[in-house]
């Protein structure tokens, strides 16, 4: 009996260990996001537009991706982009039809960053995906 209830003293110390490892990861990751966020910021206000929607860009795909670790949503693709996590979390019940479609336009606004389409974004489009990369960081787990 003694033995069972070491033994199950042990199992929940192990639980509770791998619990504040994922804590702590999340923290350092959210503080990385804030700091490449600030950076885009920056970017911006010297006019660097399409570097600044580049960088919040990465941080939305990397914080979808990790979203769906959270929720055990794994994908086939090698390089799952913006739209390949959205449509996962969307089709995994984490993300209601509201944010699947505000996600989808930062990533339209990223891809327009990022690639040279037929015009330049626009600063307040790509002021518009910082901020909706921060509310995401902040509000989707």
């Amino acid at each position: 009996m003694r033995f069972k209830t070491q033994l199950a003293i042990l199992q929940s110390v192990q639980s509770r260990f791998e619990s504040t490892l994922f804590d702590i990861r999340q923290l350092v990751q959210a503080d990385l996001f804030d700091s490449e966020l600030d950076a885009a910021r920056e970017l911006l206000k010297h006019k660097f537009v399409r570097g600044a929607g580049a960088i919040a860009g990465v941080v939305l795909e990397k914080h979808l991706a990790q979203v769906a670790a959270n929720h055990n949503i794994t994908t086939r693709k090698k390089n799952p982009s913006i739209s390949d996590f959205n449509d996962l979390l969307k089709n995994g019940g984490v993300l209601d039809t509201p944010s699947w479609r505000q996600i989808q336009r930062l990533g339209d606004i990223r891809n327009l960053c990022d690639h040279n389409k037929e015009r330049e974004p626009a600063p307040e489009e790509t002021e518009e995906l910082i901020n909706g990369v921060e509310k995401f960081t902040k509000t989707l787990f």
